[in-house]
């Protein structure tokens, strides 16, 4: 292995360096944040502080931002603080299951943490819609519209993909539940860093977002609740997070992801560009060397640091396993999926045939990545392909 380039931003980043010091100085503050003495006092204030960044990047108010372990149990706690009460409710002694507002919306290319809850709740006698998506991975604003039942209670459709990067139409999404009376959550742990965040131009009741997507250790996430939306722990035991999420705070992980809210925030457009850059010339570069691939996603409302790419007649696995014996590392999908054989649900759902979808591969560029990086990508990967396809029965041309 030559040299190692970074290409799997999508699943985690490195910790940015202005991180990583405040992260060595928060290891000072070992108070409980909930002591009244002056050691736990300085912990609290500092988690306020961070608070209060988080809250800046996505024009929140900082009483609307609590903190979770993780992206995934800010999406779990939405969708159990919806239905947690009506969980005690028997739909065969209630007379009518219309009363419950017992009925999801969601989309069919989610997070696991969102389509395997939401099948949890299936089985609790819930019912779900998963709403297809076009062949660039869009939701349809008239599809959510004609889903809407009188019972409907729920809709959580997420921000950007993790896997092709398309940008759904939430604003548009929002004014269609506005109307109807209906919560409105949004996975953004992909959005968050990458594309400027508005709560309340996006209209949504409830918005999740991750600190490891964001270069800030993992282990920590953030749950936007507008004020006035019901919310109901997931974690019980304490009043921590004003009585929202029992648990004493992670102080040192909340600090790191306030630190790396602001930083992405001033970044942002400069890293955007560069990104950008760099993916249009690894996507050209891949075009003009390799035949037989096409790119998923769409083309305009698309993450400027995601580019997923089919090669026909080969599977992405041995793509990924070839690349990494380069120091290329990349990715099959999400990797909440790693382990499983299945072809990625979200390429599936764009309507590619199983054999393709195995072939798909997600570069996801970050910071520090750079165009010599790109450069040696398409020096080691036609080689990879051509090996690949000489051993795969299905190449015939």
């Amino acid at each position: 292995m030559n040299r190692t380039v970074y290409l799997d931003n999508n699943a985690t980043t490195p910790i940015h360096p202005e991180v990583k010091k405040a992260v060595i100085s928060s290891m000072e503050l070992y108070g409980n944040a909930s002591s009244m003495h002056h050691v736990g006092q300085a912990a609290y204030r500092a988690i306020e502080i961070a608070r209060q960044n988080v809250a800046r990047a996505i024009h929140a108010a900082p009483d609307e931002v609590m903190f979770t372990g993780s992206g995934s149990e800010a999406n779990n706690t939405v969708i159990n603080s919806i239905y947690c009460e009506k969980l005690s409710c028997s739909l065969d002694k209630c007379g009518s299951k219309d009363c419950c507002k017992n009925h999801i919306i969601t989309s069919a290319i989610e997070h696991p943490s969102i389509l395997q809850t939401c099948k949890s709740y299936e089985r609790r006698g819930f019912d779900v819609t998963y709403l297809p998506v076009d062949k660039t991975g869009l939701v349809s604003v008239d599809t959510v519209r004609k889903a809407i039942r009188p019972n409907t209670g729920l809709v959580t459709i997420m921000l950007a993909n993790n896997e092709i990067g398309t940008i759904q139409p939430i604003r548009e999404i929002s004014e269609i539940t506005r109307e109807k009376g209906i919560y409105l959550h949004t996975d953004a742990v992909q959005a968050f860093g990458k594309i400027p965040l508005n709560v309340k131009d996006l209209g949504v009741d409830f918005m999740s977002i991750s600190g490891h997507k964001i270069y800030a250790p993992k282990g920590i996430g953030a749950l936007y609740i507008n004020k006035g939306s019901r919310i109901c722990p997931l974690i019980i035991g304490g009043h921590h997070e004003r009585n929202r999420r029992a648990g004493t705070e992670n102080t040192i992980g909340i600090v790191a992801m306030g630190r790396a809210a602001e930083l992405v925030q001033s970044e942002m457009q400069a890293n955007n560009e560069k990104l950008l850059f760099l993916k249009n010339k690894l996507r050209l570069g891949l075009q003009e060397r390799i035949s037989h691939i096409y790119f998923n996603g769409h083309p305009e409302k698309v993450l400027d640091n995601t580019l997923n790419v089919t090669f026909e007649y080969i599977e992405g696995e041995s793509i990924l396993l070839y690349s990494d014996f380069e120091g290329i590392t990349v990715s099959t999908g999400s990797a909440c999926s790693t382990g499983s054989l299945d072809p990625s649900h979200v390429i599936m759902a764009l309507g590619v045939e199983a054999e393709h979808a195995h072939g798909s591969i997600r570069f996801s560029l970050g910071r520090e990545n750079t165009e010599s990086e790109i450069d040696y990508v398409l020096e080691k990967l036609p080689p990879i392909i051509e090996r690949l396809r000489k051993m795969s029965p299905l190449w015939k041309i």
